[in-house]
C-alpha cells in the first residue's frame, strides 16, 4: 500500500505549496478527489507560529507544516 504523503502528485502539491523562507500551514482536502488536495491556510515566520496554528484547528492531524529545512530540502510535518 502507497501512503497518501508519497503519491507523486501529493509530491508536487507539497513543493508548489512550500515556501522559500518560512512555513505554510496547509490543509487536505479530501473532496476535491480520492488523493486529496492541499490548499494553503497561512504562512508563518517561525515554526513555532505554524506549530501554534496547526494545534488551534478542531483536527490538527489534517494539517501539515511545509517547509525547506537548511540544505533547501522540501520538508513537512
Amino acid at each position: 500500500m502507497v501512503h497518501l504523503h508519497d503519491e507523486p502528485n501529493f509530491i508536487a502539491q507539497r513543493k508548489k505549496l512550500t515556501p522559500v523562507e518560512g512555513f505554510s500551514l496547509v490543509g487536505i482536502d479530501f473532496l476535491t478527489s480520492s488523493k486529496g488536495e492541499l490548499y494553503e491556510i497561512e504562512r508563518h515566520t517561525t515554526y513555532q507560529d505554524a506549530l501554534r496554528a496547526k494545534k488551534s484547528r478542531n483536527r490538527p492531524e489534517e494539517y501539515l507544516i511545509l517547509y525547506k529545512d537548511a540544505q533547501g530540502e522540501f520538508c513537512y510535518r
